[in-house]
């Protein structure tokens, strides 16, 4: 006889492990089934995404920093140099942890972790296959969050060794003397960045005219600005046609975008980085009847799918393929199965680049608005005039608030920075209340401190910045 629960959700990356998690505290009786062959929990995210790429991206920042900035600091420590075994190492180390962690969440709040594959045999029946064996559970509802997989280019083989995903290029055991990155998306950048840092030529190849293409443009110019002169190559509108391997090195052949005369690159390792696609093969989502449309995202109407019972969150639903905003989908969907009013707004989902310096944004960009007739304001500070970021010689970048024309509710916020990351919750907070950009200028910030950009940024909506 089947086990039963009254919720099983398939996939414990950030959307499934924190739906279960909500799950526990509204009573739920909750299993979650994870396939990762090495049993933990966590997801693309912990172990191969967000987690391990922040490690080696902070580590790698230290590195530079060490060569290049402390003699000027007045800190006089002597020839540097890389031990990557041990960069690696503690890489490792944080996603244990933290994968740890997230075992210990699931006993905290009751939810029973089943390891293997999981299969939707019929609406409310999930079979799970293991070590040769399977064994079927029943649920009164059932989450799909397994989360999405590397998109791949035709003609290129991936070998995870010289020609990598995002996920060997966390493991490559020398640095390359040239890495080509394919795709100026956000894992694009970043990892090229760690490797730059660590001694690599990186050269970035980008379809379309710019980097970062969902971000403001002005953003993105200025960003392409700032790691072009960190050693950064760009070669944008082109489109990698095809690779040879030799037994030593890559040759990589980028032609335009638009067609003509190709060229030829030659690389010690390849990252293909062009985005990601849901992760649905194997659950058997055809043979019930499950809709999709024709990308493999799951259609949704509040999480709920096609087929009663079933709901689907994360990445494999529309909406920005990010952890927080599978997260934020896990709770909310939890809650409406509870019988609770679970929403995500997704205009206040912000969306973050962890490189050197950061980027963030939240909301719409000038070319939203332009597209949609909006009529906005504009408020810019840059971080040149920034005290805090003067004194710690970090002055690139700046913050940029956009407003209602007639309302001056808060509409989007770009900020290019040390610290955007954090410095963009304010903004998307704001935006998450309906507040306007003079909710933000009357409101103290302490000084110094690189905060004090957004309050100037959203003075300046109304023309009124004090520092600048």
């Amino acid at each position: 006889m089947s086990q039963s629960y009254d919720l099983i959700i398939i996939g414990a990356g950030p959307g499934g492990y924190n739906a279960a998690i909500r799950a526990g505290q509204l009573g739920l009786k909750t299993a979650i089934i994870e396939k990762r062959e090495t049993k933990k929990l966590g997801g693309t995210c912990l172990n191969v995404g967000c987690i391990p790429s922040k490690a080696l991206l902070h580590a790698s920042e230290l590195y530079e920093a060490a060569q290049t900035q402390f003699a000027s600091l007045g800190i006089k420590t002597g020839a540097v140099s890389l031990d990557l075994k041990a960069m690696l190492k503690q890489k490792d180390d944080a996603v244990d942890g933290l994968t740890k962690g997230v075992e210990f969440l699931m006993k905290k709040n009751k939810a029973e972790v089943i390891y293997g594959a999981g299969e939707i045999i019929a609406p409310g029946k999930v079979r799970v296959a293991a070590s040769g064996k399977t064994a079927d559970y029943e649920a009164k509802n059932i989450i799909i969050a397994t989360g999405s997989d590397v998109t791949p280019l035709k003609g290129v083989d991936i070998d995870e060794k010289r020609i990598v995903s995002s996920t060997g290029a966390l493991e490559f055991e020398t640095v390359p003397k040239h890495l080509v990155v394919i795709g100026g998306g956000v894992i694009g950048l970043e990892l090229g960045s760690v490797w730059r840092r660590l001694g690599a030529q990186v050269t970035v190849v980008e379809f379309l005219d710019r980097i970062l293409p969902t971000m403001d443009g002005e953003v993105s110019k200025q960003f392409q600005r700032l790691l072009a002169k960190q050693g950064m190559a760009f070669k944008l509108s082109s489109k990698v046609t095809g690779m040879e391997k030799p037994k030593a090195g890559l040759k990589v052949s980028v032609e335009p975008a638009a067609g003509g005369a190709a060229e030829m690159i030659e690389a010690d390792a390849v990252l293909v980085a062009i985005g990601r696609r849901p992760h649905t093969a194997g659950l058997g989502l055809e043979r019930i009847g499950v809709r999709m449309d024709a990308r493999g995202f799951i259609e949704t109407d509040h999480f709920k799918t096609s087929v009663p019972g079933l709901w689907a969150i994360g990445d494999v639903i529309h909406g920005p393929m990010l952890a927080h905003k599978a997260e934020d989908d896990g709770v909310a969907c939890v809650e409406l199965i509870a019988g609770k009013a679970g929403h995500v707004n997704y205009d206040a989902v912000p969306n973050v680049v962890y490189t050197s310096p950061e980027v963030a944004s939240v909301g719409k960009t000038e070319e939203d608005l332009k597209k949609a007739g909006i009529a906005y304001k504009t408020g810019k500070f840059p971080f040149l005039a920034n005290s805090r970021a003067k004194t710690n010689h970090e002055t690139d970048g700046f913050v940029k608030i956009l407003a209602d024309a007639k309302t001056d509710r808060v509409l989007g916020g770009h900020i290019v920075g040390v610290g955007a990351g954090e410095l963009i919750a304010e903004i998307v907070s704001v935006i998450e209340f309906g507040g306007a950009s003079e909710d933000i200028a009357r409101t103290s910030h302490a000084h110094p401190t690189r905060s004090e950009a957004v309050r100037q940024a959203a003075m300046a909506v109304e023309g009124w910045a004090m520092q600048a």
